[in-house]
């Protein structure tokens, strides 16, 4: 299959999505030639779902980064917190920068399935994000309490209060998982916004790249769908975005 081929499918939901390798080869190019940094200068953290499809798919490229500093949980909310953030943010080098990437991620199968790849070695499609799905299937079937957040699955609880908080706005959608999956790429925006304004960094930039992460099956990869690219100079407080 084509690249365009893979496009077309993919862009059916999600006009503007590119591969994730081209997403890391535009974001090298552009901290080369707009920040004047090499990617040794910078270190990356991601919040993306802890699901094993985003390692396998996660770009080479990425890795000529620092890192990456691992943020995410189930569905790539922010899980590590404030110590999380902060314990990054001291590993930066002093002249270089931070980015954090972050995200929930939605698969898209190549027979445009919605909520479903393939993955390696499996004979059926599997969903993805399974986390997500799974949230959405207990909104609409009305078994979330509100306000319940155990010890024994507390990631999966604080999906589930997320969808909660927009319940009708989901149900009434005509994807319900695509726009749940909006919902908690909203919450994880906020949170991270959050926890950088209350951190300190000691280096010149924080890039803020705030995505839909879209799985495909294993013979088509992964896709990027911005939804924001930032960047703070530390040294005005300036923040512009370049989305």
């Amino acid at each position: 299959m084509k690249k365009r081929e893979k496009l077309a499918i993919v862009r059916q939901h999600y006009p503007t999505a590119i591969t994730t390798i081209d997403s890391v080869n535009r974001l090298i190019d552009f901290v080369e030639a707009k920040l004047d940094l090499e990617p040794a200068q910078i270190m990356l953290a991601d919040s993306i779902c802890s699901d094993d499809v985003n390692s396998i798919q996660y770009p080479a490229r990425a890795h000529e980064f620092l890192g990456p500093f691992k943020m995410g949980g189930l569905d790539g909310y922010p899980f590590t917190g404030l110590t999380g953030m902060g314990a990054f943010a001291s590993h930066v080098p002093d002249e270089g920068a931070v980015i954090v990437y972050y995200g929930p991620h939605i698969g898209i199968s190549k027979n445009g399935a919605v909520g479903e790849i393939h993955r390696i070695g499996q004979h059926n499609h599997s969903g993805c994000c399974g986390a997500a799905k799974g949230a959405l299937n207990k909104l609409l079937t009305n078994t979330i309490e509100d306000g319940k957040i155990t010890e024994l699955d507390y990631q999966m609880n604080t999906i589930e209060q997320i969808l909660l908080k927009e319940r009708n706005r989901i149900a009434t959608a005509s994807i319900p998982l695509k726009e749940a999956t909006e919902v908690i790429y909203e919450a994880i925006d906020k949170r991270i916004n959050e926890l950088v304004a209350a951190t300190k960094y000691n280096c010149k930039y924080v890039i803020l790249m705030g995505a839909i992460l879209i799985n495909s099956d294993s013979d088509v990869g992964s896709f990027n769908c911005s939804r924001r690219f930032d960047v703070i100079d530390l040294a005005t407080g300036q923040r512009t975005s370049y989305l």
